[in-house]
């Protein structure tokens, strides 16, 4: 025993201190195995059976509590795949492959010397974002041309019936704008701007081939049998052949905005400087047009460009000549001809091009 009060007290406490000492140990130790065990357990979904039994920690002095149930991440549904690539014939619409809706601009041709200050004044950038949206119709417009364009270059092929090919171009104009025209009204909102022309070798333009129609002499036609009214008909039907050089003229409209474009076809090689001529002229026709320039100035320079061509053919070489009756021509909502004329050839109409007009150059 302790001699003194104080001794025994002294006793007291190193006793208390180290059963405290030992509890800990042990309480530390049992939370360590609860942890491992934990760790070790395998996952379920499932409620256990007996929540009450369940203590947090793994006491038997603690509040009786339930395990959480764990959930299972379900996997992230794949969406549908969005196109970034037109088909081949071209069949996805357009406002797929541009979900944002804004579509691309074509080649902006800047304005040369004191007109500078029509793409520079604050006003005219304000006007041209009061018009954003008759310039995405056009622009949508254009990409529908431009793709269907592309493809008609790769289809057209030497022994094709015109119909077929002007069915396929319409075909897919009417796919990419989304309107097939066959409810009323619907064709009124996007699809084909005018039939499409296909016109051969001396006609210069404005032919659209239907089923049985004439020609002029020299063009090559092809017998095809069909079923009318439960009757076999045989039609003669023109197509293009291997020596043709053919214009494709078709047009598509967006909201009565109608892009209008053309373009030459030739299988013999004989006709690249042809072609050749036509693409400069047209290059130098976009170059040249723009607000308050003379229409006559426009024709012009095309005539030029376009006669310091030549062409070989058997042997003999010809110059390239402009055609004085073909004209380009003003636009209007659902109106292909606007009422001003854009001459390909010098002289004539000193009528001035306006802001806001939009015109198509032949």
């Amino acid at each position: 025993m302790p001699d003194t009060p104080q001794e025994s007290q002294g006793a007291g406490i190193t006793a208390i201190n180290s059963l405290e000492a030992s509890l800990s140990k042990e309480f530390l130790k049992t939370k360590l195995e609860d942890v491992e065990a934990e760790d070790n357990a395998p996952e379920s979904d499932d409620e256990p059976e007996d929540p009450a039994a369940i203590t947090n920690g793994g006491d038997t002095g603690g509040t009786p509590g339930k395990k959480k149930k764990k959930k299972k991440k379900k996997p992230k549904k794949k969406g549908v795949p969005v196109p970034t690539t037109q088909s081949d014939p071209p069949r996805i619409l357009l406002s797929s492959l541009f979900p944002s809706r804004v579509y691309p601009e074509g080649e902006c041709v800047e304005y040369k010397d004191d007109n500078l200050s029509r793409t520079t004044n604050e006003e005219k950038r304000h006007l041209d974002r009061i018009n954003n949206d008759t310039h995405q119709d056009f622009r949508q417009g254009a990409e529908i041309h431009r793709q269907v364009r592309q493809y008609a270059k790769k289809m057209i092929k030497p022994g094709m019936a015109l119909t077929d090919i002007a069915n396929n171009i319409e075909d897919s104009v009417r796919a990419l704008s989304g309107h097939n025209g066959l409810t009323e009204g619907d064709g009124l909102i996007a699809g084909m701007g005018f039939p499409t022309g296909l016109s051969i070798n001396n006609c210069a333009a404005h032919y659209t081939p239907n089923a049985g129609n004439k020609m002029s002499k020299g063009t090559l036609f092809m017998k095809r049998t069909s079923d009318v009214g439960g009757m076999a008909n045989t039609l003669s039907q023109p197509v293009v052949g291997e020596k043709d050089v053919m214009k494709v003229d078709f047009g598509v409209h967006v909201n009565g905005k109608i892009v209008d474009s053309a373009f030459t076809v030739a299988f013999d090689p004989t006709y690249d400087n042809l072609l050749a001529a036509v693409k400069d002229a047209t290059d130098t026709g976009v170059r040249e047009a723009g607000i308050d320039v003379r229409v006559c100035d426009i024709g012009s320079a095309i005539q030029e460009v376009m006669e310091s061509y030549e062409v070989e053919i058997g042997g003999v070489t010809y110059p390239v000549k402009a055609i004085r009756n073909l004209n380009g021509h003003s636009i209007n909502p659902y109106q292909i001809h606007g009422g001003k004329s854009v001459p390909i050839v010098k002289g004539g109409d000193q009528t001035k091009m306006e802001e806001g007009e939009f015109s198509n150059c032949d």
